[in-house]
């Protein structure tokens, strides 16, 4: 129902509810109909079937049937390989899975322990998850809110709800009757489930309970949401079946010449398909592709983006709009005062978000602020008229109260002023009030009353009298009108001002009422911001260059929005800016163009958020969107790619993104799109490189088979070339680093296949030249024995793929301009993969195994020399190709 827009008399008669609370009796029978106030959720799958589910691919349905058939002819070798593949690619994909949805349970960690409630006309402290509808709370400051529930009686009471609404600032709350059509975040008689008291008092009738209320509804919405499928599931998926194709193409054309043509034994040619088949298949694919992603995250985590889900890296990469939040990640999320006005001047101040250190200066001089007759004052009503407080936990600096209360207590603090040992003792205080626009303390000041006040500068302006110098002096018109044009300035810049003032009372004054605040001696005015982050106009700039749309959401009113959108670059001149309200009076058409060419939307709501998103994916965007509060948890997991605040966000957000930012800090989405990528451009030169040297391995097997010769090589041999040589060393491609281009160009096409053109070239120069040399060195070398041709050919094989590492690391820029031995991991795995061939080769107990046999020092160095040519002729490929 619609309890905003009901009266308490109303509301009470439909709640069958009284002021004096429900009697046990009726709590108990509510209970039973309405169920506990907690969340609930879905019925998890066991973990057998999430261990099964990952085996639920049908490359690996063809791996299971070679190691069957593996163990029945006794190939165990082969097998435990094969096996070993399966368990690992499975683990890996269970642990991942496993630990991925958690959104639901991070939801109960926001209802609290207890709560006050009057039950039989007796306040009393309960289990939160007892209440239910038609109880009457109590809530002070510092309580969260146990439920949804109707304002009955309030004072001076602030609730600070951006968890779900994405309002900055703590919200003043009233009990008048609001129409229906009012949205969930202008409901100011209404409170929410998990949202926090900032200061006051109130009671309130509950209206709604665990699954009924609004957070409950976002748990029911983050459930119902499908995540799209990660592109790289889909585009791996792809490149594995198609490399199948070939792979069973070529194992067939390799039996049918074998058995029928060459008539070899059946048992030999059968083995030797199901070596070429495997060897064709890649099961190395999965374990590559773990090991790329993860070196990909292992990157971005030390630029301080945490990826929950490893294919979200290369989601990442493809990427065309960016919808950031603005507080926490495009700006500090810390109110600081950077400058106060008085009549002596104006004063600078150094320092940034809620560390109490820095410095004052006047004229670009450092000064003592005390020297200053009205700074001093200034700085003691910053302390005093404050019911903020800053707590140290360890290195890091903690808040309580109001945002701005707490900049102007640490303003205080940088001046080395403290109201827990000054000396002026607050008597009474006035909380902020949203309609009078002001706060208030009556101060014994050395003896005497005084009322300190801060609030909205029109408002404090408009009362002054006098203002404060070495004498009081009249506030005229045209001193004052010179402060309303200051204050106006720095306000149209996106700053927030606060004007400060004072006045002396009679000493029997003992309560602070309303008709004090006149004849004010105005003393000054706060120039706070919430400023952007460091390096965040270069990142816009940045993500602008690699032809991604950057799109601001935010909670905060649109002036501070357009203003801080122009100073990071985010736009110029005169910006459009809309509200969920402008949006919610469009057409679906005038809506869906709207969304096309804004850039800037104020004051949305969770659902607005969803609605954004899902349209801008339908016009074929991919989107990442950022977020922190419990509001944005749908709209986090119905993104391409969900990115949630390390520090200010919830756990419910975490929970439902595929990305943490560490440090909140938009720069390092910029550095993450950059890393994902660089991912992408790794793993389709990994998959050329073990395409190539697959293809390169059949088509020379093949062309030998061709022209009625032995076969080149066991089947052992052939599957330690394939698992070590390829697989192994392909994995140091995954290590590249980035060439310092990935982020000139527009994101990648969503549709572009992992296989593209750009391979073909390659394709021709390994295959050619591996069967060109392969075949002639085995035909020169069969003379002297079949074990000592197949060792040559082995060899051969062996460096042309590894000489062909070299030319995969770019498929445009020479390795010599990259750098030769930037990639230190090739550099190494090429050392140990020519090591380990050593070993099979001339190690006597393994080369029986293998059965190869030793060569001599002038036999391998002309084949190293033969198979560089693989290198060199690439090279002077990309020399010719892509020269400048």
């Amino acid at each position: 129902m619609n309890y905003h827009s009901l009266s308490i008399k109303e509301i009470f008669q439909e709640l069958k509810t009284s002021e004096k609370g429900l009697t046990n009796k009726e709590t108990s029978q509510r209970l039973r109909k309405y169920g506990f106030n907690e969340i609930s959720k879905k019925r998890e799958k066991s973990l057998v079937f999430l261990f099964l589910k990952q085996f639920h691919n049908p490359i690996l349905y063809i791996l299971f049937v070679a190691m069957v058939i593996s163990f029945v002819f006794n190939h165990f070798i082969d097998a435990y390989v094969i096996l070993a593949v399966l368990l690992i690619n499975a683990i890996i994909g269970f642990y991942q899975e496993r630990k991925a949805e958690n959104a639901i349970n991070a939801l109960e960690k926001l209802i609290i322990s207890y709560a006050k409630v009057i039950r039989n006309d007796d306040l009393v402290k309960i289990p939160s998850d007892k209440v239910v509808p038609g109880d009457i709370i109590l809530l002070e400051e510092g309580d969260r809110v146990p439920a949804d529930s109707r304002l009955i009686e309030t004072k001076n009471f602030r609730i600070q709800e951006s968890s779900l609404t994405g309002e900055s600032f703590p919200v003043e709350k009233k009990i008048r009757v609001l129409d229906k059509s009012v949205s969930l975040g202008d409901r100011i008689n209404m409170i929410f489930m998990g949202t926090s008291v900032v200061s006051g008092s109130a009671r309130a009738v509950i209206v709604a309970t665990g699954d009924k209320t609004a957070i409950g509804q976002i748990a029911e919405s983050i459930q119902e949401v499908v995540h799209p499928k990660m592109h790289l599931n889909e585009k791996v998926k792809q490149l594995s079946i198609q490399i199948s194709i070939f792979a069973f193409i070529g194992a067939a054309l390799t039996f049918i010449i074998g058995f029928f043509i060459n008539k070899l034994e059946f048992v030999d040619i059968f083995l030797f398909t199901i070596a070429a088949l495997i060897s064709g298949i890649p099961e190395g694919l999965p374990a590559v592709l773990i090991i790329v992603l993860s070196i990909g995250a292992n990157r971005m985590a030390k630029k301080r983006a945490i990826i929950r889900h490893l294919p979200a890296i290369e989601t990442l990469g493809v990427a065309t709009v960016i919808a950031t939040d603005k507080t926490g990640t495009l700006t500090e999320n810390s109110i600081t005062v950077e400058k106060v006005l008085t009549y002596e001047g104006n004063f600078e101040v150094t320092g940034k978000g809620w560390d109490p250190n820095g410095k004052f200066s006047k004229n670009r001089k450092e000064i003592n602020p005390l020297k200053f007759n009205s700074l001093k004052k200034f700085l003691e009503i910053s302390a005093l008229c404050n019911k903020g407080n800053l707590i140290k936990e360890k290195d890091k600096y903690n808040i309580v109260g109001d945002p701005t209360e707490v900049s102007l207590l640490i303003l205080a603090k940088k001046a080395g002023l403290d109201k827990k040992i000054s000396k002026e003792k607050v008597i009474d205080d006035f909380s902020f009030n949203s309609d009078l626009k002001f706060r208030a303390s009556l101060v014994d000041v050395h003896g005497k009353n005084q009322v300190y006040t801060a609030g909205a500068f029109e408002t404090i302006l408009e009362k002054s009298s006098y203002i404060h110098s070495n004498k009081n002096i009249s506030f005229d018109k045209k001193l004052k009108k010179e402060f309303f044009e200051k204050a106006g300035d720095f306000a149209g810049k996106g700053n927030r001002i606060i004007a400060l003032a004072y006045r002396d009372v009679p000493k029997n004054i003992k309560y602070f009422s309303n008709d004090l605040m006149r004849n004010l001696v105005f003393v000054g005015l706060a120039v706070m911001k919430d400023p952007p982050r460091k390096g965040v106009k270069e990142s816009i700039q940045k993500a602008k260059n690699a032809g991604i749309r950057v799109i601001m959401k935010t909670g905060d009113h649109k002036e501070t929005a357009v203003a801080i959108a122009r100073e990071i670059g985010l736009v110029s001149g005169n910006a459009k800016v809309l509200t969920e309200l402008d949006l919610s009076k469009m057409s679906e058409k005038e809506f869906r163009e709207s969304i096309r060419k804004v850039n800037i939307f104020a004051r949305v709501t969770p659902k607005m958020k969803m609605k954004i998103v899902k349209t801008l994916q339908e016009q074929g965007e991919i989107v990442a969107m950022t977020g922190d509060g419990v509001n944005d948890a749908p709209a986090l997991k119905k993104a391409d790619i969900g990115i949630s605040m390390g520090i200010i966000g919830t756990d419910v957000a975490k929970e439902s993104s595929e990305m943490v930012l560490a440090n909140d800090n938009f720069s390092s989405i910029v550095d993450a799109v950059e890393e994902g990528r660089i991912v992408f451009r790794n793993l389709r030169q990994t998959s050329f490189y073990l395409i190539t040297t697959n293809v390169a391995e059949e088509v020379t097997i093949i062309s030998l088979m061709v022209m009625n010769l032995p076969l080149p090589l066991l089947p052992i041999q052939l599957l330690y070339l394939n698992l070590v040589t390829d697989t192994f060393s392909g994995v140091s491609l995954a290590m590249e680093p980035g060439h310092n281009d990935v982020l000139s160009n527009p994101p990648r096409d969503k549709k572009e296949n992992i296989l593209n053109k750009g391979i073909i070239p390659f394709l021709i120069i390994s295959a050619g030249l591996m069967v060109m040399f392969t075949i002639p060195l085995f035909l020169y070398f069969l003379p002297q024995g079949i074990d000592k041709a197949r060792t040559v050919a082995f060899v051969a094989m062996s460096m042309f793929q590894l000489f062909n590492l070299f030319n995969m690391r770019s498929l445009r820029e020479s390795v010599f301009k990259i750098g030769f031995f930037s990639n230190k991991y090739l550099i190494l795995l090429f050392g140990v993969s020519f090591a380990l061939m050593l070993g099979v080769i001339y190690i006597p107990a393994i080369q029986s195994v293998f059965r190869f046999i030793p060569l001599s020092f002038m036999e391998f160095l002309v084949l190293i020399l033969i198979s560089s040519t693989v290198f060199i002729v690439g090279e002077i490929y990309k020399r010719i190709k892509y020269r400048d």
